[in-house]
């Protein structure tokens, strides 16, 4: 099941009378019965299925997005305890028949007739075959609705320009977020099946190294998530503050979108969220194309460029007006600008947070019926964003140079555009952090609340209501954390290194390398034997995960290495610069989000 499990070995059962076989219906969640050997067994039957039926012909983008399944059955309510509901010893409710589901007891006979396997109630059976096919329906979104949520994340933008005034006219790739990306899949597929299904990013680092690693892994991603969803409304917040001329109260400007968000968190599905992210992707191509024609015509806002512009973090001296109020005139550094480094490792952190997308893969492969297509989604919208934010970026860099603003559209001068930008960046910015308040939840409810208190599945009436009314609680925790930093760009730089360098970056070559090793280890003769139950291995301890490394394609693992410890000191630098860049920013209190004075009103 895992690095610890590949060491110590499985297990012990006796050879001439196997253990009594526990089908996967009837199993916990996260059970450590359940060995490496058996999620690759299940996989390959789920991937042998899902290949059978790549001769169906797909419809375009649009009918990708809009279709809804009309066959598909209805799935049974998720139990606490199990993937699906039911755990041993232990009843669930269907609710659309209203009848108690009971366990059955597994027994010798059926463990040699593993396909016959059922659960018993005083009404009906559920056999394995019907539990699979519950499991099936779950996965409603297709590969349109998983390029629309990708590029709903299209939040960077706005501060690559500010990233190119940190680090000069240097090349800012997405190439290594797409091959994390690609990592991640691969995982994905050799891991997940019906029987087994993966449903978030900590049962990847379960499945291939332990709980200690899940645990690691769902708390790092439950902070992420509850601070970028606190970043968007701190950015929204400002954005309204700035429409209204600061004539509103800046507190009642983020509360008002706040409220928003109670409503728009109570969408559940991701295949629903697809539907509004194209509204997203829509609006925010609007507010580059308007934007990139204002700056191209007007002069920066020069006043606003003091609170967090690229000049203000490497050189403040480029952007200070001299005796008679004039600004100095528009520079660009062709590499890094000197005597800079925090700044510029600070703006490396704001390309980094650009491409931070990651962290949701794991979650939308979840929900999407054909898992195969992933990649294609992922590839065209990483190539999508590459080409956006590339060519705005160096676009805003060209024409403001140093005045770039953390925020790009804000750093215009024309009020009225301004304004309209603001407008659209909110309503767009609503629905991306309704996606990262929905998988945010998600992984609290279903590692928190579910595994430890036994909260009802999220498909019954009572999970639904649970749901609704986390929501609100969320949103005004994610509005508290945020609002009480003063530095929304030292913010940003703490989300991306502590966080999104590890799930774009760190974490898909740990875990790629994880699998692989376990995988490769595995020789003729060994396996999962589904009749029985059992696992069987030749060896185990450190020399079976050495020879897993060296079996086959070594130089690729040899990379991984690399650039997993490339990708954690980049981490530590960050961690460096931005914990630098908040002392400063706590020595000097700036206005916070408690107040009705906006931190972009120079003349409170």
């Amino acid at each position: 099941m895992s690095l610890s499990e590949a060491v110590n070995g499985p297990k012990p059962s006796n050879p001439e009378r196997p253990e009594t076989f526990i089908s996967p219906m009837n199993r916990k969640l996260y059970d450590s019965n359940v060995t490496f050997e058996e999620y690759l067994h299940y996989a390959k039957h789920t991937r042998a299925e899902e290949e059978a039926e790549q001769h169906i012909p797909q419809a375009g983008l649009l009918q990708q997005v809009f279709r809804r399944s009309s066959t598909a059955p209805e799935p049974p309510p998720l139990g606490p305890a199990h993937h699906n509901g039911v755990s041993p010893g232990h009843g669930g409710v269907d609710e659309k028949a209203g009848k108690d589901v009971a366990a059955a007891p597994n027994t010798d006979q059926e463990a040699t007739q593993p396909r016959r396997r059922s659960i018993l109630s005083r009404h009906s059976i559920i056999t394995e075959d019907e539990w699979r096919s519950a499991a099936r329906a779950m996965r409603t979104a297709t590969w349109g609705a998983g390029f629309y949520l990708i590029t709903t994340d299209i939040l960077g933008p706005y501060g690559v320009g500010f990233a190119l005034g940190t680090l000069g006219w240097a090349p800012v790739f997405a190439f290594m977020a797409g091959y994390s990306g690609y990592l991640l899949w691969q995982v994905y597929l050799g891991l997940d099946s019906y029987e087994y299904p993966l449903r978030n990013y900590g049962d990847l680092a379960y499945r291939t190294m332990g709980n200690v690693a899940r645990y690691v892994v769902n708390i790092l991603q439950s902070i992420q998530l509850l601070l970028i969803c606190g970043q968007v409304i701190i950015q929204n917040g400002q954005g309204i503050s700035q429409t209204s001329k600061f004539r509103l109260c800046y507190a009642v400007c983020i509360i008002l979108f706040v409220i928003a968000g109670f409503f728009m968190g109570q969408v559940r599905t991701l295949r629903n969220f697809g539907i509004v992210s194209m509204i997203a992707v829509g609006l925010n191509l609007m507010v580059i194309f308007i934007s990139m024609g204002v700056m191209a015509h007007s002069p920066p806002n020069y006043g606003i460029s003091v609170l967090g512009s690229a000049g203000s973090a490497v050189d403040p001296d480029s952007i200070a007006p001299d005796a008679q109020g004039k600004y100095p005139p528009i520079k660009h550094y062709n590499g890094m600008p000197p005597s800079a480094i925090v700044g510029a490792v600070n703006g490396l952190m704001a390309a980094v947070f650009a491409y931070g997308g990651a962290q949701l893969f794991v979650e939308i492969m979840a929900e999407m019926r054909r898992p195969w297509d992933f990649i294609k989604a992922m590839w065209l919208a990483q190539f999508f964003i590459y080409a956006v934010y590339l060519i705005y970026g160096c676009f805003v860099y060209y024409y403001q140079g140093q005045y770039s603003f953390t925020i790009s559209y804000m750093g215009m001068s024309v009020y009225g555009f301004q304004a309209a930008c603001d407008m659209m960046v909110v309503f767009a910015g609503l629905i991306a952090a309704g996606l990262y308040g929905n998988i945010g939840i998600k992984v609290l409810y279903n590692q928190v609340l579910q595994e430890i208190f036994n909260a009802p599945p999220l498909n019954t009436k009572a999970g639904k209501y649970l749901f609704a009314s986390i929501v609100p609680i969320y949103w005004s925790l994610a509005f508290v954390v945020a609002a009480a930093i003063p530095d929304y760009f030292g913010f940003v730089s703490v989300i991306a290194a502590f966080c999104i360098v590890q799930f774009s970056y760190s974490f898909p070559p740990i875990i790629h390398l994880a699998y692989t090793m376990q995988k490769n280890a595995i020789r003729g003769g060994e396996g999962f034997d589904e009749t029985t139950g059992e696992t069987r291995r030749s060896d185990h301890g450190i020399k079976r995960l050495i020879r897993g490394f060296f079996a086959d394609k070594w130089y690729i693992n040899v990379w991984h290495v690399i650039h997993a410890g490339g990708a954690l000191a980049t981490a530590g630098l960050g961690a460096y610069a931005a914990i630098d860049g908040m002392i400063e920013a706590f020595k000097n209190p700036q206005v916070n989000a408690f107040t009705c004075t906006s931190p972009l009103n120079l003349n409170p």
